[in-house]
């Protein structure tokens, strides 16, 4: 499915709500209530909503993510905010570890720039971005490669990542639940971005206002270890709070 304009924000919408009425979506849309119930269908469908009688709710497993191209559809003016504040904050010179996810991919084209840049990286996507800036070096991860998503994950992968030490570790998270924990969905890409935690100087979060309140099934570590989070909208209770308590800089971007 290639879901229309209309569709993704309806998707925003009941992602905001948690879960909605088809009568409050076809008022805020301006549109049938049959419209919208062949939009909840076709969308439930490609797995972005979930159904129940007389509304629309957000998928609520714990176990499986967003599948990779819906992912890179949805929230993209959010990601590409948060993508140019992150570049902002990157100094030329530096190295850096951008790991797997569809903001981190937004954040790779916004440094194409950027001079003298040393990024390692278990996203071939990322790569193939960045490989076209003749002002960055561009090391991959060894490892398995996730065909869905050309992820790079696995033992050989933590090796690897071992191996230095980063000025700024860069990662995209699917969760952050409201006891503070930072979570995943692949034990395996968990295990790469502890890696990334513990060989990196600084630690950047770059998640966008949908994975607050997310759940999600494997812990990866805790707001603590992070140094500052990129996100495009304040973040709802108890998370400014935690964040203050963690020590945590917020960035929140302006479009």
């Amino acid at each position: 499915m290639n879901p229309s304009p209309r569709q993704l924000e309806l998707v925003e919408e009941v992602r905001r709500l948690q879960s909605v009425s088809v009568e409050a979506l076809a008022e805020r849309f301006g549109v049938t209530l049959q419209t919208v119930r062949r939009d909840v269908r076709l969308l439930t469908e490609a797995g972005l909503l979930a159904r129940f009688h007389g509304g629309a709710r957000i998928p609520s497993s714990t176990t499986e993510n967003i599948a990779y191209r819906q992912r890179q559809q949805l929230n993209d003016a959010a990601k590409r905010c948060i993508a140019r504040a992150v570049a902002q904050a990157v100094p030329n010179g530096c190295s850096m570890f951008i790991n797997i996810g569809t903001t981190t991919e937004a954040i790779a084209r916004e440094l194409m720039r950027h001079k003298g840049l040393r990024v390692i990286t278990n996203n071939l996507n990322v790569a193939a971005i960045l490989s076209d800036n003749p002002d960055c070096e561009v090391i991959v991860a060894g490892g398995v490669v996730r065909a869905r998503d050309r992820g790079i994950v696995g033992e050989a992968t933590v090796g690897f990542i071992q191996q230095f030490k980063m000025d700024i570790g860069l990662i995209g998270i699917s969760a952050i639940e409201s006891d503070g924990t930072l979570r995943d969905y692949d034990y395996r890409e968990v295990s790469v971005a502890r890696a990334v935690l513990e060989r990196s100087r600084e630690v950047w979060l770059a998640a966008d206002h949908s994975k607050f309140n997310r759940p999600a099934m494997v812990e990866l570590g805790r707001l603590d270890q992070i140094d500052t989070l990129f996100t495009d909208l304040p973040p709802p209770d108890p998370f400014p709070a935690l964040l203050v308590e963690a020590g945590v800089a917020l960035v929140t971007c302006s479009a």
